[in-house]
């Protein structure tokens, strides 16, 4: 069973590691993990999973008004496809209904198909394209999906 919440300041070190595995050409740093748990970036909400074994991944998400936007997920590479990113997920949906968002917004690249297809699973649908978003000159895929009240 999976079981998510806010990160708290001892999560830190452990969204750190995982950050830096995922998403390798451009890590946000431990000091902004930080201001993120600590509430100094004030749209930003850091969510932890945790099973029986610990730590079991991240998502963060930003809600400003009526969008939110899912700004980085990510799980260990032993415990995908075991439900710990849908968990996540359906948090995030929680989290910004909670503040009045009604679109979740993403993007993610357009070579990542497994990332595709679990969104797509998930009602996403494409939105548009930011050619060269990424610093290796990958095309990024803007995705959309209604933010549920009951995921």
């Amino acid at each position: 069973m999976t079981l998510v919440r806010a990160a708290a300041p001892v999560d830190v070190a452990d969204v750190a590691a995982l950050e830096a595995l995922a998403f390798p050409l451009d890590p946000w740093s431990p000091t902004l993990l930080e201001q993120a748990v600590d509430g100094t970036v004030p749209t930003v909400r850091i969510l932890v999973a945790e099973r029986d074994t610990g730590f079991a991944g991240y998502a963060v998400v930003s809600v400003v008004d009526v969008d939110a936007e899912l700004q980085r997920i990510a799980v260990p590479e032993d415990l995908r496809r075991t439900g710990v990113a849908g968990a996540l997920l359906d948090a995030v949906h929680v989290h910004a209904a909670s503040l009045g968002a009604r679109r979740l917004l993403l993007e993610v690249r357009e070579d990542n198909l497994s990332a595709r297809m679990f969104y797509t699973r998930h009602g996403f649908d494409e939105l548009g394209r930011r050619a060269r978003y990424y610093r290796d000159g990958a095309t990024a895929l803007v995705l959309s999906t209604p933010v549920r009240m009951d995921p």
